[in-house]
């Protein structure tokens, strides 16, 4: 892997490309992203880039009603995290994450990752935590076919048989049932970047992209090409 960045989700829109033609695109706040820790097979066994992304307060202080301060550190940075960026010498940040790049030996600590690694016609896969739907039944969540919906049924959104009585006597472990859908990781292969926007870290993707808006979204070179 070459090219690697962390991006935040911001909307969808569309724009003509240089056909004229109208292409739904997805636009990604993409970096910058600071080198943090750069990692070595001498010292950690494998070779890879640690970026941060998003600044991050250290302390969250919150005032109550009779005007004291009263400073909660449960989404502040621990212990252990600052540390780490003061070492480094770089701002604290929110997003930590690990690429494991080819030139890996080319990068340091404190050098920014931006959008113009990327450009025009390049194919990236996205990563990003799913949009979270809740409990859902199986009609949703699996795809799976009703019942008839007039008067006289009494089977209309309804699962279904789960199985045969008397032989095997159970439910297949793994079978299709309502439950919690979505807020899962999700990768979407082989999506093509439309535009880059160097001056403002924007990044165009033709067709959606994983997760709610603001979300993180790591874009990647693909593993394989589209046949």
């Amino acid at each position: 892997m070459k090219k690697a960045i962390l991006a935040t989700k911001v909307g969808m829109t569309q724009i003509f490309n240089d056909e004229g033609v109208l292409v739904p695109v997805t636009v990604l706040q993409a970096g910058p992203c600071v080198v943090t820790q750069v990692k070595t097979v001498e010292n950690d066994g494998y070779a890879a880039v640690q970026v941060g992304y998003v600044d991050k307060k250290e302390k969250i202080v919150n005032v109550d009603k009779s005007g004291k301060k009263e400073i909660r550190n449960r989404h502040g940075l621990t212990k252990a995290e600052k540390g780490h960026f003061d070492k480094a010498g770089v701002a604290y940040k929110r997003f930590v994450r690990e690429f494991r790049f080819e030139n890996a030996a080319d990068y340091s600590v404190k050098d920014e990752i931006k959008a113009d690694i990327f450009e025009a016609g390049d194919k990236i896969d996205a990563t990003a935590v799913s949009k979270g739907k809740g409990f859902q039944g199986a009609i949703k969540r699996l795809g799976q076919s009703r019942g008839p919906m007039a008067h006289g049924s009494k089977f209309h959104r309804h699962q279904g048989s789960n199985g045969a009585s008397s032989n095997p006597s159970r439910v297949f472990k793994g079978k299709g049932m309502p439950g919690h859908m979505g807020a899962k990781r999700i990768t979407v292969q082989n999506l093509e970047v439309v535009r880059v926007d160097a001056e403002n870290n924007l990044i165009l993707v033709k067709g959606a992209v994983p997760g709610p808006k603001k979300s993180l979204v790591t874009l990647k070179e693909t593993v394989k090409s589209a046949k």
